[in-house]
């Protein structure tokens, strides 16, 4: 197992694939069915490429089976903090500490931007990521947002790990 940051020439559309291939497992009874049988081919790729996000890559070999995206904060309140954006793996990889390895080197590539206040969102549904998040050290704060996802109201946490020291 091999993880790196996404480079030129990478295959967006493989990278893409992990999210959509997780979201179907993840997201299964959180989710309207309907609305996951019918996530598109390359649904991912255009957020790929975004200025100020680093999208890391796990290899097994030469196929791309998972994929985590970080950036500085996307929300003024938290200007000075670091935020996870995605961690997907797929589904064949679960279960295996893969997740782990992943998640750490998330975390200390944006260390290594700078920022030690870390936060993440979940969907309160997915009791499996909270699960793993909190083992990873993160805890939620109380901060909430509703949305709609394929016509279904959901709420994403957000969870923290704030640098204490």
């Amino acid at each position: 197992m091999e993880i790196r940051k996404l480079r030129n020439g990478d295959d967006l559309f493989a990278v893409s694939r992990v999210y959509e291939e997780s979201w179907r497992g993840a997201y299964r009874g959180l989710l309207p069915q309907a609305y996951l049988d019918g996530i598109p081919a390359g649904k991912w790729v255009p957020y790929l490429e975004q200025a100020g996000r680093e999208s890391l890559l796990l290899l097994d070999g030469e196929k791309i089976v998972g994929t985590a995206n970080c950036c500085a904060s996307r929300f003024p309140e938290l200007s000075d903090w670091g935020e996870i954006v995605s961690l997907y793996l797929l589904p064949e990889y679960w279960g295996k500490c893969y997740g782990k390895l992943l998640f750490s080197a998330v975390v200390e590539q944006l260390e290594a931007m700078g920022y030690r206040d870390l936060f993440l969102w979940v969907l309160e549904g997915n009791q499996r990521a909270r699960t793993f998040y909190e083992r990873m050290g993160f805890g939620p704060n109380g901060t909430y947002v509703d949305d709609e996802i394929g016509g279904m109201p959901i709420r994403e946490m957000q969870y923290r790990k704030e640098d204490n020291g």
